[in-house]
């Protein structure tokens, strides 16, 4: 065995829960060694991959100047921000997960993401309104949408950056290419983790651990055993890090898995993109209908807004024939399609007609394509006005599935249709926590030194996700983990 490190907590992982967590930790008087197994390059897990976009609840434009006070007078003039309360949120989590979501967690969620934001705010990340993704213009006002309304400056690469810049002006020491393997630990609870530092088995003994090294979306066997048939086939986005160790460490000596392990975050991305970062997703399916290979509808594209029903749709793509589908929009909203549509690479066909359009559809039957558009076109309410700001109600009556909202005939060329398959964000099961974040063991109780936060943590996500939501967790757990961890230190050092 080579060298071992000694410190007071040791934190597995770099993303914005485990840095979140390290700087909490640090700041309440604990010394701190972050081992991430990325090389630091690549550091930050899922969470550099993000927009960065986060939510929480407000109550209205007077919170919004306290996280965002660079605001001009300009921005707040022509912003309708509205308000998100907190039970708005918690009322989201309830209904986006059938009401299965972890009650006290969801409301540690909910309740402390305000003051959490204040926070990151203090620790140097800097937020601004996201105008481009959430906010449509109307009558000269950009009017904010499904509850998220503000970005880390940068994206996730910044909030990662800020958050790391933090960790070392404070002293934390974080470790790279230094892959956690098996916790230390005896009848006392955890002392510390035995990991792989650049090839080298080395120890860090510590008088406490916290977790937050992510699910196992990036692990073909994991996802296979335990959502199921054809996950295989998903194509992971995110980190490539993101392989279960910190969860099977846990399990290892006793841990109680958790949640939702059947479920996970996945959308409908470009189907043959090289890169699976935000440009793969194609999220605009709202404004357009989507089919199989058969030609058929097989979703409700306009069920709500699509933050909320994105991180669900993934899976269904992934039940289609041959795990593909073709999102199709006509002329009347293709100015509406998000960035992600525009870049060079996607795997995209256009037409004039829709019988030209059926042709290039490739995999599609293009008899059945084209029996289906007619079929929508006609059961659309043409009285009810189109407005992708709100849930406009202007729907389909009489369809086996019908669209619930922003339903357009597709019946002005230009066509424009995008080729999609099934990307996994990240998993949603994972260990049980209580709501210190302590890690509870298989007969309830709390293993001593042993803290969890981030996307390892089962509970709070079942079948479905509100966008932004997965960011504030791992916020608000890293920060309670940092907080306790520390003063779980301060009590073993008192008891000695």
């Amino acid at each position: 065995m080579s060298n071992h490190y000694e410190t007071d907590i040791v934190v597995v992982g770099a993303g914005n829960a485990a840095m979140c967590a390290a700087i909490a930790a640090r700041e309440n008087g604990a010394n701190v060694i972050v081992l991430e197994k990325s090389p630091e390059a690549e550091k930050g897990g899922n969470s550099t991959y993000t927009h960065g976009s986060i939510r929480f609840a407000y109550n209205g434009v007077e919170d919004l100047k306290q996280i965002m006070p660079e605001l001009t007078q300009e921005e707040l003039d022509m912003s309708d921000f509205g308000s998100y309360t907190e039970e708005d949120f918690f009322e989201d989590m309830c209904k986006l997960t059938d009401y299965r979501t972890d009650p006290e967690l969801a409301s540690i969620l909910t309740g402390k993401s305000f003051e959490t934001m204040k926070w990151l705010r203090d620790h140097k990340v800097r937020f601004v309104p996201i105008y481009g993704r959430q906010a449509f213009k109307i009558d000269g006002k950009f009017k904010f949408w499904g509850g998220m309304i503000v970005e880390s400056v940068g994206g996730g690469y910044g909030l990662i950056d800020s958050l790391h810049q933090e960790a070392k002006d404070l002293g934390v020491i974080v470790l790279y290419e230094a892959m956690a393997t098996e916790l230390i630990q005896d009848d006392e609870g955890v002392h510390g983790v035995i990991f792989k530092h650049k090839g080298k088995t080395t120890e860090v003994h510590a008088k406490s651990v916290i977790l937050a090294s992510g699910g196992f979306h990036a692990n073909t066997e994991m996802r296979t055993r335990y959502l199921g048939p054809k996950w295989d086939l998903a194509r992971p986005r995110g980190s490539r890090y993101n392989t279960g160790e910190g969860i099977q460490m846990a399990l290892n000596i006793g841990a109680m898995p958790h949640g939702n392990w059947s479920g996970a975050h996945a959308v409908g991305g470009d189907r043959y993109a090289e890169s699976l970062g935000e440009g793969f997703q194609k999220l605009s399916y709202p404004f357009g209908i989507i089919v199989n290979g058969d030609g058929q509808r097989f979703v409700d594209e306009g069920e709500d807004f699509r933050n909320y029903t994105y991180a669900k749709l993934g899976r269904l793509i992934l039940e289609q024939p041959n795990q593909f589908a073709w999102q199709i929009f006509d002329s009347k909203v293709t100015h509406l399609l998000r960035e992600e549509y525009k870049l060079r690479t996607v795997t995209k066909v256009k037409a004039k007609t829709l019988e030209e359009l059926a042709s290039k559809l490739d995999g599609v039957q293009p008899d059945k394509f084209l029996q289906t558009v007619k079929e929508y076109n006609e059961a659309i309410r043409k009285d009810i006005p189109f407005n992708p700001n709100i849930k406009d109600g202007r729907r389909t009556d009489g369809l086996a599935i019908n669209k619930s909202n922003w339903a357009n005939p597709l019946d002005e060329g230009p066509f424009e249709a995008y080729a999609v398959t099934c990307g996994i964000t990240f998993t949603f099961g994972g260990l049980k926590i209580n709501t210190e974040t302590e890690v509870q063991d298989l007969i309830s109780q709390s293993i001593p030194g042993l803290y969890a936060a981030g996307e390892l943590v089962g509970g709070l996500f079942y079948f479905n996700y509100p966008g932004g939501a997965g960011l504030m967790a791992g916020s608000v757990f890293g920060k309670i983990a940092g907080e306790n961890a520390a003063q779980y230190v301060k009590n073993t050092l008192i008891n000695q």
